[in-house]
């Protein structure tokens, strides 16, 4: 019975990377594949300053703002262009406004003091009565006005 001790070609005990690295690789393409369907969020139009500040503008009856008024202790108050509409009419009208029309723009503005449920409601309203796109109106673009 005789015993060897020393050199030789014994185990190594180095990791293998390969198979790591293939699945770092897979990991990578799952992710990239995964990425772009996360979902987004509510698209929003705002109306563009004028051009040239220096001319003045003309009121224009195509386009359609709806203003949601704060008032302390009640419920807002709602205009369309101006014109005092109860909360109960805003569907009528909008989808009377927007009967005949090929460009389906609505604005909403609400004062600052207005809770946002309000204004998410003028704008589901205005997904019933068919509008096509909804844009939010801000006082940084009221002020170019």
């Amino acid at each position: 019975m005789a015993m060897t001790t020393g050199g030789g070609g014994g185990n190594m005990a180095d990791i293998n990377v390969t198979p790591m690295i293939d699945i770092l690789l897979v990991l990578l393409i799952i992710f990239m594949v995964i990425v772009p369907v996360t979902p987004k969020g509510l698209d929003a139009l705002v109306p563009q300053p004028p051009k040239n500040p220096q001319k003045q503008q003309q009121p224009n009856d195509r386009t359609i703002v709806v203003q949601v008024l704060y008032r302390p202790g009640a419920a807002p108050a709602y205009k369309i262009n101006d014109t005092d509409v109860a909360h109960s009419e805003l569907l009528a009208k909008l989808t009377q406004i927007y009967a005949n029309r090929a460009e389906r723009v609505m604005f909403v503005k609400g004062d600052d003091n207005v809770n946002f449920e309000y204004i998410a409601d003028v704008i589901d309203i205005g997904k019933a009565a068919n509008v096509d796109h909804i844009g939010l109106m801000t006082p940084k673009i009221q002020a170019g006005q």
